[in-house]
């Protein structure tokens, strides 16, 4: 089962969501389709069209956004003039409310990759009457643990290029939380120190896909490369925005699980994703009686080919659900 072919938006815009920021948003497939939000990842990766391909454009009206600073939002990320105070997760579930007032919508399916399924989970969580169903992939929950994983924790298994990014990083704050002192070298006032920065942390990141040094083409972008650092590594820093605290290992995600009670949900996660060591996305399944996992065999954080079989399956099902 092939993803579905290409598509344009038949409308977009920019909605002013307040702070002095407005977020892009784009429609494609069916106006008059069962809606359907997507979610990207990062945070800060922004949209892209091959998202658009995991829904059949006859049955669905495909929502997409690019988050607070992200994409083709305003103003972005990689200005180190915008404000990073008014990009928390709450400042993006508003959006999202926002958006879906908008747009003139009741309910709508959340598809969500990465990040995106971390806040696709929290805004079903607490605006459950919205939300229809949750398609996630690539999961994640935003807790603490996941990042300590995600930098620390596998420096382990790739002690070369951990060396390096922890060289690029303040002596005194190496043994604390590393996104927070890699965030703080992005918000230098000194452009020299937000590029190496950004350098670094985008280096590290291509190391733990894992893929060759410089292979990452997005990374290669230098408005790309700051914008994604500066917002991953303000979200990592910060607890996600989750207010999960230090002592709260599980994180609130994973502790409210309960609450998607009555929401159906598909997970589907490539076995090699190291997402998976900390064994979250099966405890998040068991906590969530009305999901399903998908685990594809041999695949990473990118569940490949398979991996969007079992996405484009599991969206043409819920369109049935929905007649």
């Amino acid at each position: 089962m092939a993803r579905y072919p290409e598509i344009e938006p038949y409308d977009h815009g920019m909605l002013d969501v307040g702070d002095g920021n407005r977020v892009h948003w784009e429609t494609s497939g069916n106006p008059h389709g069962k809606p359907a939000l997507v979610l990207h990842g990062g945070p800060g990766s922004g949209t892209g069209p091959n998202l658009r391909r995991y829904f059949d454009p006859a049955a669905y009206r495909i929502v997409m956004l690019d988050q607070r600073g992200a994409g083709r939002s305003l103003p972005p990320a990689s200005d180190p003039a915008t404000d990073m105070s008014v990009n928390t997760t709450a400042h993006l579930m508003a959006d999202l409310e926002r958006l879906r007032a908008h747009l003139g919508i009741e309910r709508w399916l959340v598809w969500g990759v990465s990040w995106g399924s971390a806040l696709g989970l929290r805004y079903a969580q607490t605006h459950p009457g919205v939300v229809s169903e949750l398609v996630l992939t690539g999961v994640a929950t935003g807790s603490n643990a996941e990042v300590a994983l995600l930098t620390r924790g596998l420096g382990k298994i790739f002690p070369e290029a951990f060396a390096r990014f922890l060289a690029e990083l303040p002596p005194g704050e190496r043994d604390g939380n590393l996104a927070a002192a890699c965030n703080g070298l992005l918000e230098s006032p000194d452009p020299e120190v937000r590029e190496r920065a950004a350098r670094a942390w985008t280096d590290w990141e291509t190391a733990i896909i894992p893929a060759p040094p410089g292979s990452v083409a997005r990374f290669q972008d230098p408005d790309f490369r700051r914008g994604f650092a500066r917002t991953v590594t303000h979200y990592w820093g910060n607890d996600h925005f989750l207010g999960a605290g230090e002592d709260d290992a599980a994180g609130v995600v994973l502790r409210d699980a309960h609450l998607l009670t009555g929401i159906p949900g598909t997970l589907v996660q490539g076995s090699l994703d190291f997402g998976n060591l900390l064994g979250i996305v099966w405890r998040l399944h068991h906590a969530w009686p009305d999901s399903e996992l998908v685990i594809v065999d041999e695949a990473g954080h990118d569940a490949g080919a398979a991996g969007d079989d079992a996405l484009v399956a599991a969206t043409d099902r819920y369109a049935r659900r929905h007649g």
